[in-house]
């Protein structure tokens, strides 16, 4: 299937992939009731609680979950019975496909949408089940609702978090896919429409088209879903649409799977460029006759004529052969020669011990190497229902309208919004935290929340102002937040970052925001063409005070030529500028800078490297793959491949912490204290860092894989 960056080119996104783009979403959060981005006019993600009627039953939304293949997904229930569902949501937008398209396609999913055998016999063969097939006759979408599978995700989400498997996983894995595809190529299905066909092909295995389920002891399940016959249908009609696929496809897609399984990526490392199986050099040399099936698979060597043939194949393989003979050379000749028996004695006990001093060092060390320090997450109480004497009664804080705090609050995690899990954190106990942002009179200078708290109108505040924290009010810090600086990033093409060195100095940053530095050559004379700086500052008070105190010290003069000299606008905006620009092939001089929440995870422009003085620039968004800083060759499209390094952040030059602020009275201070607390344990952490803050101290690589109400 073509990538999703080409989809959909008639909205300007500043993703420039407005499926996968976050805008709709906030959209939808911000604006009650609105149906397209504020930013491009795409499709608007469907507001909690919206429902959806079919001739199976009406369903609810409880959560927008993500983009799975050519559709979004949410959590719902079914209102009839409250059986759980996922609802993916397909969309037709006006701009990409015509009125004729659109019927055309909708009628079509109405009746293929979903499969079931046709003797009505119930078999778990790993498809997910679906329940049905709803085409909105009013609006530009349509809907599969299908049985949920708790704790399930994509395989491309697994090799993200698990890395690679071993070859007995990958065997495994194999079995099940094989022993799926039999059933679907062999058997007679049903469609919707009560039309019944002898086998079908699956057509679209990939990555994010099989979900697994991991069960204790290191088992796992998998499970086949988008099928093909009606993903398809939402590719618009300029792209070029796939010819129906053959049983070998489905074979030949399912090994490319399992070589991606093994390696445990789908780039080559050095070169960014996808793996090229033929290529000896990018295959483990852990199971030799593994690998020449799996080279069989897809149809290099040859090919099985079915699923079946390749399922019995694969049950009579021999145990794991790790000998290291080159992929392609079926029937190599191996040569073993006897070695006298008091050498192989002796290689035996050198081998123990070698192995067993490794262990010994191991153990000693406490900790393998790159893996981050764990002992102070290690100290930390693990959930809210683990902090003790919670107390009863309604709290009110506050923190400014445009702040992080108000922002992260909107953000989705865990099946829920951070707002709602935070307004009573514990289910079995009466205390009820509400939040009401409030906007300072004083754009300049937002203490009104401090204030706030300090006349006993609020209960406590979240702020970053550190210094704006008077002595009557106690502070304690849960979070790190930052600025991130960002120019212009087009990666086919030499951009600004590359000409950057992919980094700028906090007096680089002084001179350009008070005018005192103009075009970019002035930075780097290398640059073959003159390019004038367009310094632009995001609209949250807090960020830009944040900017004047870290950036200009505060200082008068600075802050007024800021405010002369610098446009303020909305970061989203900015970052459509940005695209707009290069789309038009401009070369483009824009700088700007925001809040980490609402820049790291996204791709128009590249945040720079920050350095301070003579010390060496800091990057604090890490490659989850090499745990290595990011770089102007990286695809930052890419989102779940980067995330914030907490070990470096601490030194990252733009980096500041969040604040609960509560009064010093201990009549008044059980509020903020117990909140603290919370937000303090292992289950706090998690949830601020999924949503955008980085936590007070390194945590698990994996933690993103686990619900935040049970981390361990």
């Amino acid at each position: 299937m073509p990538s999703l960056e080409s989809f959909y080119q008639e909205y300007p996104c500043s993703y420039n992939s407005p499926l996968n783009c976050d805008r709709p979403f906030q959209t939808a959060q911000q604006i009650k009731g609105a149906k397209f981005c504020l930013e491009c006019g795409f499709l608007a993600t469907l507001p909690q609680e919206a429902e959806i009627k079919g001739s199976q039953g009406t369903y609810q939304i409880n959560s927008y979950c993500g983009v799975r293949g050519l559709g979004r997904l949410y959590s719902g229930i079914q209102l009839k019975d409250k059986q759980p569902v996922i609802i993916k949501e397909y969309l037709l937008p006006s701009r990409s496909f015509n009125e004729n398209e659109t019927i055309k396609r909708k009628e079509t999913f109405k009746r293929v949408g979903g499969i079931s055998l046709a003797d009505s016999r119930i078999q778990n063969f790993r498809l997910v089940e679906t329940k049905e097939a709803i085409a909105d006759d009013k609006i530009e979408r349509c809907y599969l609702i299908a049985k949920g599978i708790d704790s399930s995700q994509t395989l491309a989400k697994y090799i993200i978090e698990k890395g690679a498997m071993t070859p007995l996983q990958v065997r495994e894995f194999l079995n099940q896919a094989l022993q799926t595809l039999q059933f679907l190529h062999t058997q007679k299905l049903r469609f919707p429409s009560n039309q019944v066909q002898l086998g079908l092909t699956h057509g679209n295995i990939n990555l994010d088209s099989i979900l697994i389920k991991l069960e204790a002891h290191q088992k796992f399940s998998i499970y086949f879903c988008d099928l093909a016959i009606w993903e398809n249908l939402f590719i618009p009609p300029i792209i070029p649409q796939p010819t129906p696929a053959r049983p070998e496809q489905d074979l030949q897609s399912l090994g490319m799977v399992a070589f991606y399984l093994w390696v445990g990526r789908t780039t080559n490392l050095s070169s960014n460029q996808p793996l090229d199986p033929r290529d000896n050099q990018q295959w483990p040399d852990t199971d030799n006759h593994l690998k020449q099936f799996i080279y069989r698979l897809m149809g290099l060597e040859t090919f099985f004529a079915s699923a079946e043939a390749a399922r019995q194949a694969l049950l009579q393989l021999p145990k794991e052969d790790n000998t290291n003979i080159p992929v392609g050379s079926s029937g190599a000749v191996e040569v073993q020669k006897r070695l006298p028996m008091p050498l192989i004695l002796l290689l035996g006990i050198l081998a123990f011990l070698l192995l067993g001093g490794g262990i010994w060092y191991w153990l000693l060390s406490g900790k393998k190497t790159n893996e981050p320090n764990l002992t102070q997450w290690r100290m930390l109480l693990r959930a809210f229902a683990e902090v003790p004497n919670l107390p009863s009664g309604n709290f009110t804080y506050t923190g400014e309208k445009d702040s992080t705090w108000s922002f992260i609050l909107t953000q989705p995690v865990d099946d829920s919004r951070l707002g709602n899990l935070l307004t009573k954190p514990r289910p079995d106990a009466t205390a009820i935290y509400k939040y009401e942002s409030i906007l300072s009179a004083d754009v300049n200078n937002p203490i009104k929340g401090i204030e706030e708290v300090q006349t006993g109108k609020k209960d406590f505040a979240i702020t970053s102002l550190e210094n704006r924290i008077t002595s009557q009010l106690k502070k304690e810090q849960i979070a790190y937040d930052g600025l991130i600086v960002f120019v212009a990033f087009n990666k086919r093409d030499s951009n600004l970052a590359n000409a950057l060195g992919g980094q700028i100095s906090l007096e680089q940053l002084r001179q350009i925001y008070t005018g005192k530095i103009t075009n970019w050559q002035q930075i780097n004379p290398k640059l073959a063409n003159p390019l004038e700086i367009k310094p632009f500052a995001p609209t949250e008070p807090e960020a830009i005070a944040k900017f004047q105190e870290i950036v200009l010290q505060n200082n008068p003069q600075d802050k007024a030529l800021f405010a002369a000299k610098v446009t303020q606008q909305d970061t989203t905006k900015t970052q459509n500028q940005i695209r707009s620009e290069t789309l038009e092939g401009r070369a483009t001089g824009i700088i700007s800078f925001g809040i980490i929440s609402k820049t790291w995870k996204q791709c128009s422009g590249y945040p720079l490297a920050i350095a301070n003085g003579n010390k060496p620039a800091t990057q604090p968004l890490f490659q989850k793959r090499d745990r290595r800083s990011i770089n102007p060759s990286d695809d930052l499209c890419q989102h779940d491949d980067y995330y914030v390094d907490v070990t470096t952040f601490q030194s990252y030059p733009l980096g500041y912490p969040i604040f609960v602020v509560y009064p010093q009275d201990s009549n008044r201070r059980v509020g903020g204290s117990t909140f603290t607390r919370m937000l303090t344990t292992r289950q706090g952490q998690c949830l601020l860092s999924k949503v955008g803050l980085v936590a007070l101290q390194p945590m698990p690589d994996d933690i993103n894989s686990y619900a935040c109400k049970s981390v361990p």
